[in-house]
């Protein structure tokens, strides 16, 4: 029997899913993962409302509450159909912490600050946890595939996949916020809002493409959950 904490590869041609399938199935659990076009979408209005208002009359009160209130409105819009809200509420929260600083500071670009921070500290996190052999992106798509943390010890191919895509965001995110900063420190509060509008989409995108290069070109996952049904199962049979 093999030990669960003995390393190993899996062979893909051994799991009966062909390399095509592999590679759909990890852009499913991607696009899943990190919200799909509508939790884009939902990511994306507050904070495009907040400069367009701010663009033509410059009232950040206005600008901030109009915000909030989109962002708090399609959270509700979530629970009335019974959707999943872990995408709109993350929204909603760094919203509000937006909202929160320019109300408190009487300054738009209050309202960027907590993200940009936020942002950085992303970037951090996914460089340092691939220099140091933990990647982030591994934790925190382990449960999306059913692997959990066995690509840890059980499938080196998956981790090494992991720390080369947790590096990609790292880098990606420092580069990002290597340009917002330096226009939240000299330029204006609408310069500042549109390039971040502007940043928004295509770095995620870069991102979650080399993810999905990545990953479908490493071993498939491995299971936990069905090894643990499977061994449950088998405890449970008469006489084992």
């Amino acid at each position: 029997m093999t030990s669960l904490d003995k390393p190993t590869t899996p062979d893909p041609a051994a799991s009966g899913a062909p390399a095509d399938d592999q590679r759909a199935v990890t852009q499913a659990a991607l696009f899943d993962a990190f919200g799909g076009i509508r939790g884009t979408v939902e990511t994306m209005l507050p904070g495009l409302l907040f400069v367009m208002i701010y663009t033509i009359n410059k009232d950040v009160k206005l600008s901030a509450i109009a915000a909030g209130a989109v962002a708090v409105l399609l959270v509700i819009v979530r629970l009335l159909r019974k959707d999943t809200v872990k995408h709109a509420f993350s929204g909603v929260f760094g919203v509000g912490v937006g909202v929160a600083f320019a109300l408190f500071t009487g300054s738009a670009k209050g309202f960027y600050l907590p993200g940009m921070i936020y942002g950085v500290g992303l970037g951090v996190a996914f460089t340092v946890s691939a220099l140091v052999g933990f990647p982030l992106l591994g934790v925190i798509l382990g449960p999306v595939f059913k692997e959990n943390l066995s690509w840890r010890t059980r499938n080196p191919g998956r981790k090494k996949a992991y720390v080369k895509a947790s590096l990609a965001w790292g880098l990606i995110f420092l580069a990002k916020y290597a340009i917002l900063f330096p226009l939240y420190w000299w330029g204006d509060a609408t310069q500042l809002g549109w390039v971040l509008i502007a940043l928004k989409l295509p770095p995620m995108v870069l991102a979650v493409y080399f993810t999905w290069v990545f990953l479908a070109k490493a071993p498939p996952p491995i299971d936990v959950i069905a090894e643990w049904e499977a061994k449950e199962a088998a405890a449970g049979k008469p006489g084992s």
